[in-house]
């Protein structure tokens, strides 16, 4: 794991959510991830937000060298105990990224950026990221975004959080001519929560290639 900044709060909130419970997740990558990155040519990628390690994992048992980065120690942790185990570890290189401070160096024939969503997050900050994201693709590669459209169907107090629309997205990213949106889609998913509700969710998802 290399060398990474995070904020207090930002760090602090992450570490919480993982540390909370044995396991979050499903260890099934994002199926939004399945679905447009299946076809594309492997490459190198870097993972935003790698979690316990699902997408970086599925990415490379397709032959990916992948960069996989997080702001919590923990989730680095089980990711690459995931990696490991299912024996790419030597594929995936994991590092501590408060993503609003640092970001790693280098450019990727893909960036992917699974929910990234955060209620921590200042104004502007995931736009800012995505942004910073979009620099890091080089010719050819692909930007790949994928987020909430809203809460799931089994929420009833609803926090007052802004969800950003795929226009909203690709307003902020103000790409230019140097690149084609590939994909601009919303579904709608069955999801079960970490504490085990299911329920009915829209999610939105961007593929963007840059083309020059």
């Amino acid at each position: 794991m290399s060398e990474g900044t995070a904020t207090g709060n930002t760090q602090e909130f992450w570490e919480g959510f993982y540390q909370d419970r044995d396991q979050v997740w499903t260890g099934n990558p994002n199926p939004l991830l399945v679905r447009e990155a299946a076809g594309l040519e492997p490459g190198t990628a870097l993972d935003l937000g790698c979690g316990e390690g699902a997408d970086a994992v599925w990415l490379a048992g397709r032959g990916w060298r992948v960069t996989a980065v997080d702001v919590s120690v923990t989730a680095l942790r089980r990711a690459a105990a995931h990696a490991d185990e299912a024996g790419f570890g030597e594929h995936i290189t994991f590092a501590e990224h408060d993503l609003a401070q640092s970001f790693p160096e280098g450019v990727f024939d893909l960036v992917s950026a699974q929910f990234f969503h955060s209620p921590v997050a200042r104004e502007q900050e995931r736009a800012k990221v995505l942004r910073r994201a979009a620099e890091a693709v080089q010719r050819g590669g692909v930007l790949l975004i994928a987020g909430h459209a809203g809460w799931p169907s089994f929420v009833e107090h609803r926090h007052d959080v802004h969800f950003p629309t795929m226009d909203e997205v690709l307003a902020d990213l103000a790409l230019g001519a140097d690149w084609s949106v590939e994909t601009k889609d919303a579904v709608e998913r069955e999801v079960t929560w970490p504490e085990g509700q299911v329920g009915l969710r829209t999610d939105t998802v961007l593929r963007i290639r840059r083309v020059r």
